[in-house]
């Protein structure tokens, strides 16, 4: 659980995570307005350092959210079928998966995407530690995470788009 005492609160929180190809483009087509996920931050804007799991294997975007919605797996289905119809019916059993009470809706707000890193050069700039993230890693309590993510954001953006989540 996120603990206020170790981070900057004014700005947000750097995180890496994974996500499939199919639903990174369907924030592009304005089809994907929340991340679901089963644990994760509260009270805190993120700023989430995407890597695009196989094929792509490719570290290359930064999404900037609001702060999570915890609540209940049904009521974060209701806001996925909001987003989507049917959506709900994927994301409740996975939110519920084990007993678990709680889920998250991570609002999307922007999208920026950048040339970005393969597997081969992740695993180069961090000393042949890489393996595609599991859950989330907060990127600040990782020196080599940060030089990795400082350089991806340095880079021109190749294209950017503003999501409007639901209410």
């Amino acid at each position: 659980m996120y603990n206020e005492s170790l981070f900057d609160v004014s700005a947000p929180v750097r995180v890496v995570m994974s996500l499939n190809v199919q639903w990174y483009e369907l924030m592009w087509r304005g089809e994907k307005t929340h991340e679901f996920r089963r644990r994760y931050l509260t009270g805190t804007p993120t700023q989430w350092f995407v890597y695009l799991t196989a094929p792509t294997s490719t570290l290359c975007a930064v999404i900037d959210l609001d702060a999570a919605i915890e609540d209940t797996p049904e009521r974060i289905a209701q806001i996925a079928d909001q987003m989507r119809p049917g959506n709900g019916d994927t994301v409740l059993p996975y939110l519920a998966r084990d007993g678990k009470e709680v889920g998250y809706a991570l609002p999307i707000r922007r999208v920026r995407e950048f040339t970005g890193f393969s597997a081969d050069e992740l695993d180069q700039m961090l000393d042949g530690s890489f393996a595609a993230p599991q859950g989330y890693t907060l990127v600040d309590r990782h020196p080599a995470w940060q030089a990795v993510c400082d350089k991806l954001v340095s880079a021109p953006v190749v294209r950017e788009t503003t999501i409007d989540p639901l209410p």
